[in-house]
């Protein structure tokens, strides 16, 4: 049997913010209502289920990576300069304003309205 990844909810201070950056930044169809959820839909069926949080709960930031083309690193990277958007070469934010070229790509790091680490890379990690 093959095991496919289907589906993560990643919880949003503003689900519709959250959901909307997301898709903005990524060049993506806006997100679709699901139950409770705003459904990000990605390759293979695979989507993002943002979940609105109350106000006195805590989001504990998570760690989303996302392996992108050459082209579509450069559109997405665009889209993060030209907002401003804070973005290091590393997880621990030492080298901040770069990216980083492990693997023989290129990566960068970067935090959406929530908190949550995004990371896009143009190479699989030991590839």
């Amino acid at each position: 049997m093959a095991i496919t990844f289907n589906h993560t909810i990643v919880a949003a201070r503003d689900r519709a913010e959250s959901a909307t950056f997301f898709t903005d930044l990524f060049g993506l169809p806006s997100a679709k209502e699901f139950g409770h959820f705003l459904a990000v839909t990605l390759n293979h069926g695979v989507s993002l289920d943002y979940a609105q949080v109350g106000p006195e709960e805590d989001i504990r930031p998570q760690h989303y990576a996302f392996l992108v083309s050459e082209d579509e690193f450069d559109a997405i990277y665009g889209r993060i300069r030209e907002r401003g958007l804070q973005h290091w070469a590393d997880p621990r934010a030492a080298r901040p304003g770069e990216i980083n070229h492990n693997d023989g790509g290129r990566g960068v790091y970067f935090q959406d309205p929530s908190g949550h680490y995004l990371e896009i890379i143009t190479r699989p990690y030991g590839g």
